[in-house]
Order: C-alpha cells, then sequence, then structure tokens
C-alpha cells in the first residue's frame, strides 16, 4: 500500500522516517513502554535505526504493518506511534505507544481517532482489534475513550518477554464511528435461545 499522511487538529500522523531514529529509540527507554510493549531490551540506537529504516518502509510496501509517527504539527516532536496489522481476511489489530513527557494531554486519543478512521476508510477494515496487557489501564482507558468496546480477558492471549499473559481484548466497527462496512454484520439478538447443533 502507498503509505498515507493523516492531520488533525493538533497532529500531523505520517510513516516514520529515517530522521525518526533519535526521537524512537529515546522513548523507548522509558520503563513503563518496556513494561507493556514488546520493544527489543535493551533498545539501541540500532534497534531504533532498523524500525524506522527497514520494518517501517517493509510493513507498507508489503502490507504487513502500517505505522504511523504522531508528531504536534509538522516539524513538532514526536509524541506517539501506533501500528495497524493486519489479522486474516476480516480485521486488524491497533497497537500503539506514547512518549512519557506528552501524556496526559489527549494527543493519544487524537491520533488513535484518525488511525481508526483510516483504517476503515483506507484499509478496508471490518473489525479493528485492541488488546493490552491485563493492567494497562492507560491504554484501556484510550481505547475506551475512542469508542472500543472491551470484550473481555483472553487468557494467554499475548506474548512478552517469553511469557504468555492475560489480555484484555476490544473491537471497534466500522458502525461505531457511523462509517459503512464493506461487508454486512448480523449482531446476535439479546436473550436468544441458539440451538448447540447436538
Amino acid at each position: 500500500m502507498e503509505s498515507i499522511t493523516l492531520t488533525t487538529e493538533r497532529l500531523v500522523l505520517r510513516p516514520h522516517t529515517p530522521e525518526d531514529a533519535a526521537e524512537v529509540h529515546a522513548a523507548c527507554q522509558d520503563p513503563e513502554i518496556q513494561r507493556w510493549i514488546p520493544v527489543p531490551l535493551p533498545y539501541g540506537p540500532a534497534e531504533a535505526a532498523a524500525f524506522v529504516t527497514e520494518a517501517v518502509p517493509r510493513g507498507w510496501r508489503e502490507d504487513t504493518e502500517f505505522n504511523f509517527a504522531a508528531r504536534l504539527g509538522a516539524e513538532g516532536p514526536l509524541v506517539a506511534t501506533l501500528a495497524v496489522v493486519p489479522r486474516g481476511t476480516h480485521a486488524h489489530e491497533i497497537g500503539y505507544w506514547s512518549v512519557a513527557e506528552h501524556r496526559g494531554r489527549g494527543y493519544m486519543t487524537e491520533a488513535l481517532r484518525a488511525v481508526t478512521h483510516w483504517a476503515f476508510t483506507g484499509a478496508g477494515c471490518v473489525r479493528l482489534i485492541w488488546r493490552a496487557g491485563v493492567g494497562n489501564t492507560a491504554s484501556r482507558a484510550v481505547a475506551e475513550k475512542a469508542g472500543f468496546v472491551v470484550e473481555g480477558v483472553q487468557r494467554a492471549g499475548m506474548k512478552h518477554r517469553d511469557t504468555l499473559r492475560d489480555c484484555w481484548i476490544g473491537a471497534l466497527l466500522p458502525s461505531d464511528l457511523g462509517l459503512p462496512s464493506r461487508l454486512p454484520y448480523l449482531p446476535a439478538v439479546s436473550g436468544t435461545a441458539y440451538a448447540s447443533g447436538a
């Protein structure tokens, strides 16, 4: 897919470039990012450079991962990174982290809303999944502010540091944002008993 730039009231979101390496490296020294996000440890300049010069362009070129750097204006500082990853035919998954010194100002929610809208209108997504380790209340708060519905807990649903962990899982549908879907959706009727087929 051809890369794209998104804009919001305060942010410019575009694929990472090689010039982002130093900011990505600095951000990923944050213990909270290392606690919840499966970045390599240690996370040195080489890991950051490989991410912005190899992984990001390859993901866009091969349609395997769509990364965005969220900045305060075109020339402003990096405030967050978001990624949309295809998961089979009918779903995508979104992940994100925010730069420590820019938390608490609503940037992450603003960026997430822009990227989720693009996922439905530009990437053909019909179900957008969000997952976070149980206890990652900051990620959950942002997801819920952006409209995700938390559906439950997946036991051993996430691998982190070679350990399986329980994770919260939620989803956002095009209809949640008032958008059309490329596939029809028939929700379950509340209170309906279904035959087991036995």
